[in-house]
């Protein structure tokens, strides 16, 4: 079974400043402590094949996931990570994967505000179907929410 779930949101920032972010591996250091309680680099320096372990704060469901970079395009501001280890693979996951797009905002012509998106594409194996339901952007909502408040003390 195959699922997706995207979620667009709003900056006050030009799409650059959030690239900034979003492409490199700061996004980890600013969620520490607020969304998750660790975020280690396993491998790499944050471009394609980086792996990172992220420690999940109790009750987010998992204690901990390693996710892989698998997409850090700079050009068109897009990121792809998917899940290695843990997580959502020990529950009948063959695939999670997780994008960040970052866009220029079309309704604002100053260009002093970017749109985020993102993206969850999974696979779960048929018998264990009913764990699609365990699928949320809730906690990367969280994420971004840090990262929007970052940037605007930032700007």
């Amino acid at each position: 079974m195959f699922g997706t779930l995207t979620e667009e949101v709003e900056a006050k920032v030009p799409a650059s400043k959030a690239w900034a972010i979003y492409g490199s591996l700061e996004l980890g250091k600013l969620v520490v402590g607020k969304v998750l309680e660790a975020v280690d680099v396993v491998e790499g320096d944050g471009g394609v094949g980086t792996i990172l372990k992220l420690t999940l704060k109790p009750g987010l469901g998992f204690p901990y996931y390693k996710e892989k970079f698998t997409k850090v395009d700079n050009e068109n501001m897009i990121k792809e990570t998917e899940v290695v280890e843990g997580g959502y693979l020990d529950i009948g996951f063959t695939l999670y994967r997780i994008r960040f797009e970052i866009k220029d905002n079309p309704n604002d012509k100053t260009g002093s505000s970017c749109l985020q998106k993102l993206t969850i594409e999974y696979e779960v194996k048929e018998e264990f179907a009913a764990n699609a339901s365990l699928v949320t952007t809730e906690p990367l909502l969280g994420l971004i929410s840090v990262a929007n408040e970052h940037l605007l003390k930032a700007n």
